[in-house]
């Protein structure tokens, strides 16, 4: 990509940003990504967590995933604007939250993952490649 990735939360208390080029920019259908977008995907930007720059400091709400490994959830404790999310089971990147992108147009998906549990409502990008049971 080249360019520098920056974003944040709604109120500005939480601003990142990294010129690292993303490993995989993806949507999870799992549904916990679901309710935590209060939508019908997780729409992710996944960088290397050592690249990214970031002010302020995120509130963390720890689950555990489909897979039995941990699933941190950073938002912002003033506004509750998602903006992060760290698994465990892949240690060193972090996902931006596509939404908090200051441009949202950088976000160029590859990849529907748990599209076992995808929305029939909402249809699927034709060009991605599709995973049912999420990653391997």
């Amino acid at each position: 990509m080249g360019n520098t990735l920056s974003g944040g939360c709604l109120c500005r208390a939480i601003r990142y940003e990294t010129e690292a080029d993303p490993v995989v920019m993806l949507n999870c259908h799992c549904r916990d990504c679901q309710r935590a977008a209060g939508s019908a995907f997780g729409a992710y930007v996944v960088v290397p967590q050592a690249a990214v720059r970031m002010q302020g400091e995120p509130r963390y709400y720890k689950t555990v995933g489909n897979v039995g490994r941990t699933v941190e959830r950073g938002f912002c404790p003033t506004c509750g604007c998602a903006v992060v999310v760290k698994l465990e089971r892949m240690p060193g990147v972090l996902g931006l939250l596509a939404a908090s992108l200051d441009d949202p147009t950088r976000y160029k998906p590859t990849m529907d993952i748990f599209t076992d549990r995808a929305w029939p409502s909402v249809p699927l990008n034709p060009d991605t490649q599709k995973l049912p049971q999420g990653m391997p």
